[in-house]
C-alpha cells in the first residue's frame, strides 16, 4: 500500500487539508520553485479573470505546452523563452532556424504550425463559448493530446486540472485502491478518485481546482509530498 508523506510535517498524510495546503504553498512561494513558465500569481489571476489573449500570445502559451510535454519545467522553460526571443528578434518561424533550439522535429514542426496558423487557432478558440467544446478544440492543435490540453487551457484560464502523472499518483494514494491504474490514457477510475481529491482540498481553501492542480503537482515534483511503501 502507498502512502502520502508529507516533508513540511514529517508525517503521513490521509488527505491534503487546509494546513497542509497553505504551508505547502507557501513554502514553494518562498523557495522561488514556482509553478510553471508563470508564477502562482499570475495562474491565480489568470483563472479568476481569464484573458483574451492576441494572437502571438496564443500562439506562445501552445508553444509552452508542446516543448513541456514530456520534458523537465526548467529546460521547457529555457527552450521556450530562447524561441520567443528569437521571435522577438524578428528571426523567420521556420524548422531550419528553431530545430537549432530545441532538437525534437516533431514538437518544431508542430511550433512553426502553430504559428503560421496563429490567427485562425486563436480565433476559433475564442468564438467557442463551452467550456468542454474549446478543450475538445484545444486538443486538435498540433502536438496536443488528451492531457496536455488541460494544460494550455488552465494556461488560458479555464479551471481544468492537467491530470498529470503526479497527480494521479497523489489521488490514488489518498482515496484509491491498490492496483488503481495510472498513466495514459487517464481511466476513469483514477480521474474519479482525483476529482475527490480536488473537490476536498477546494472546499477547505475556497480556491479553483486549476489553481490547486499546480500547487499539488509542484509539491510532488520538488518531493515535499512523497509516495512511500
Amino acid at each position: 500500500m502507498v502512502r502520502v508523506f508529507c516533508k513540511l510535517t514529517n508525517s503521513f498524510v490521509s488527505s491534503v487539508d487546509r494546513g497542509v495546503f497553505f504551508s505547502l504553498e507557501k513554502y514553494i512561494m518562498d523557495s522561488g520553485e514556482g509553478a510553471d513558465k508563470d508564477s502562482f500569481d499570475v495562474i491565480k489571476s489568470r483563472l479568476q479573470n481569464p484573458p483574451v489573449l492576441c494572437a502571438r500570445e496564443f500562439a506562445f502559451e501552445v508553444f509552452y505546452v508542446i516543448l513541456a510535454s514530456g520534458f523537465r519545467q526548467k529546460v521547457a522553460k529555457q527552450k521556450f523563452l530562447q524561441i520567443v526571443k528569437f521571435i522577438d528578434d524578428g528571426g523567420e518561424v521556420v524548422p531550419e532556424n528553431l530545430i537549432k533550439i530545441f532538437g525534437n522535429k516533431n514538437k518544431i514542426n508542430a511550433i512553426c504550425k502553430v504559428w503560421k496558423y496563429r490567427d485562425l487557432y486563436r480565433d476559433g478558440f475564442y468564438r467557442i463559448t463551452d467550456v468542454d467544446e474549446k478543450l475538445n478544440y484545444l486538443e486538435k492543435l498540433p502536438y496536443i493530446g488528451a492531457i496536455t490540453k488541460n494544460h494550455i487551457a488552465r494556461n488560458l484560464g479555464i479551471n481544468k486540472v492537467k491530470y498529470d502523472v503526479w497527480i494521479q499518483r497523489l489521488g490514488v494514494a489518498l482515496y484509491g485502491d491498490e492496483g488503481d491504474v495510472v498513466g495514459s490514457p487517464l481511466s476513469l477510475k483514477t480521474k474519479a478518485v482525483c476529482d475527490k481529491m480536488f473537490e476536498f482540498v477546494s472546499s477547505q481553501t475556497g480556491l479553483c481546482i486549476g489553481y490547486i492542480d499546480v500547487v499539488l503537482w509542484k509539491s510532488c515534483q520538488l518531493g515535499l509530498l512523497e509516495f512511500r511503501e
